[in-house]
């Protein structure tokens, strides 16, 4: 029995969110569109999501005005840097499992003085929480799992909404 997608009952903000964001793939699909991920092969191949289900999470994250499609590439809007922290904090939450694991973890530094922030945003120098655009990305630890050419990209520090060669 397949899952629904709404929760017409409940009256709650969080429930909002998950109508749009809450379905399986879509916190990845954003995830690696702040990455700088952009391209829709890139996407398929470095998610291992099938194209159908894929069209479907970037055409409802479209809609909603979180990304902006161009050409066959898709860019994060300004609309959707409110759900970065949330991205982040679940990157936070899974670090300890993913280190465990070998895995490798992604950090993230001000671009504007070089510091690390912390696993809520924070900027302890500049004492602001940067906006995505302002974030400089680096994977730390493992070598990964993955040897495709996006994932080698990733492995390099860049600005997050940059998009990856």
């Amino acid at each position: 029995m397949p899952l629904g997608q709404g929760y017409p009952r409940q009256d709650c903000a969080i429930a909002r969110a998950l109508e749009l964001v809450g379905d399986r793939w879509t916190l990845l699909v954003l995830r690696d569109c702040f990455f700088g991920v952009h391209r829709f092969a890139d996407l398929v191949a470095r998610l291992d999501v099938p194209r159908a289900v894929l069209t479907d999470r970037l055409a409802r994250l479209v809609e909603a005005g979180l990304l902006v499609p161009d050409g066959r590439s898709y860019r994060v809007t300004e609309a959707a840097w409110p759900l970065w922290p949330a991205l982040r904090a679940l990157a936070a939450f899974g670090e300890q499992a993913q280190a465990e694991s070998g895995g490798s973890v992604r950090r993230f530094a001000h671009a504007g003085c070089g510091t690390d922030t912390t696993a809520d945003g924070w900027c302890p120098t500049c004492r602001i929480v940067p906006p995505p655009p302002d974030l400089v990305v680096r994977a730390v630890g493992g070598p990964g799992r993955r040897d495709d050419a996006v994932s080698v990209a990733l492995r390099e520090p860049h600005r997050l909404l940059t998009p990856l060669p």
